[in-house]
């Protein structure tokens, strides 16, 4: 799926009445699983498309995408492998990738 498709099928979300959220790449370093520009866009239900990480940090991904659609504020995630996050979410890749988050309307 490319990009164009995450920001379509977030589009018809919003139209639909769900609340979403957009994970975008801003930065990466080393050796990083998804180039900066990747998305993933999330529902407030959990559903989502799209990839950050090729999977190794989508889940905490969604989890602050959730928390920005209650509160409406972005928030910047950074994963690495000397975080201990990083660790925990599966990004063991040796890179560090800069992910904002960010409610849509």
């Amino acid at each position: 799926m490319n990009e164009d498709d995450v920001l379509e099928t977030a589009q018809a979300w919003l139209a639909g009445g769900h609340r979403v959220a957009l994970g975008t790449v801003v930065k990466t370093w080393g050796s990083a699983p998804r180039q900066a520009g990747s998305q993933i866009a999330v529902r407030a239900d959990g559903a989502f498309v799209g990839s950050v990480s090729g999977g190794c940090v989508e889940g905490a991904v969604i989890e602050s995408a959730r928390e920005a659609m209650a509160d409406g504020r972005a928030r910047r995630l950074e994963f690495g492998v000397s975080d201990e996050q990083a660790w925990s979410a599966g990004l063991a890749c040796g890179g560090h990738i800069e992910i904002l988050v960010e409610p849509v309307s």
